[in-house]
């Protein structure tokens, strides 16, 4: 059972948006129809960054599981549970780091990348050095053989395969070491050109209405160097247009790139085309989310159902661990 288990968790930093739609939730959907899928709300991970500011954490997990099941993710085919619901990520992580090596932490590729784009934050914790373990005890756990990850997470996961293969080493063999499943994880652009994230203030939210999605969009940055209309325009250098990718048939964009270089359509014109193009593709979807919402209750009992049955699986593997530990 566990060569066909994935475990995949989201930070409940805030609402979701459509880096999120694109990159995670897509690939869930389709995990769900072939793996064991246990996708969990990494709300201890949410502290690393937010420690200071704890105050929206549990409505954020809410609104995110709440997207999750309006895309698609089936509490009947998925375990959906929240991680501080099952000590036993705590204690792994405790276990964990007790045989982890500064400098395999030190060396995550992101760990001054986020120092720097998040320079507002203080960051300069044992809780944000020491993510990896936790993530290492959250994939571990339930004994993961594949882990959807995109190439920039790969070095991610190799930490998190050091780290089982130096406790098998040290106590035996408990943990099988998780393979990468690579997924497709298109980069979604924000507003201003960076990747999209809720930290940059770029984002284009799941949960907003449509006027707001089209208020957005005609807020993004187009090709600077186009002065005028009558100037042709360079629709590689377009942020707009890269949503033209995503929700624009093939004859769509070429029509619009040849349109843009020729000087034939203006900017705004192009964005409204953009803005209705998303608005529709997102129509389903806040359908469903405003009919789950009729229910109040119905997530928190998702996540009580969901972290119980998850908890049964890693009390499994604690007693397993504590055996070969002797602790």
């Amino acid at each position: 059972m566990h060569n066909r288990r994935v475990v995949s968790g989201m930070r409940p930093t805030g609402k979701l948006h459509l880096g999120h739609f694109h990159g995670v939730l897509a690939n869930w959907l389709q995990l769900q129809q072939e793996y064991d899928c246990f996708f969990f709300a990494a709300d201890w991970h949410s502290l690393t960054t937010e420690y200071n500011n704890t105050e929206g954490i549990a409505d954020s997990i809410r609104d995110m599981v709440l997207d999750w099941l309006a895309f698609g993710i089936d509490p009947q085919q998925s375990v959906i549970f929240c991680q501080s619901a099952v000590p036993q990520h705590a204690e792994l992580n405790l276990i964990l780091s007790m045989i982890t090596p500064v400098s395999w932490l030190e060396r995550n590729p992101t760990y001054k990348e986020m120092q720097e784009n998040l320079a507002a934050k203080d960051l300069s914790t044992f809780g944000f050095l020491g993510y990896p373990v936790l993530m290492a005890a959250d994939i571990i756990l339930y004994k993961s053989a594949r882990v959807p990850v995109g190439h920039d997470q790969l070095p991610h996961l190799e930490i998190t395969r050091e780290i089982a293969r130096r406790f098998n080493y040290l106590y035996g063999e408990v943990f099988p070491e998780p393979e990468a499943l690579l997924t497709e994880s298109p980069k979604v652009l924000g507003l201003d050109g960076r990747k999209m994230s809720k930290s940059y203030g770029n984002a284009i939210f799941l949960s907003e209405s449509a006027d707001e999605t089209r208020k957005k969009v005609m807020s993004m940055v187009t090709d600077t160097q186009r002065v005028r209309k009558s100037d042709p325009g360079d629709p590689e250098r377009c942020v707009a247009y890269s949503l033209n990718n995503t929700y624009l048939s093939n004859d769509q964009k070429e029509e619009i790139g040849v349109a843009c270089r020729g000087a034939q359509i203006g900017c705004v014109e192009c964005k409204k085309i953009q803005a209705e193009a998303l608005v529709t593709a997102l129509e389903p979807f806040r359908c469903r989310r405003d009919e789950l919402t009729s229910n109040p209750t119905m997530v928190d009992d998702i996540l009580a159902d969901g972290s119980r049955r998850a908890a049964l699986s890693a009390a499994e593997t604690m007693q397993q661990v504590r055996g070969a530990i002797r602790v």
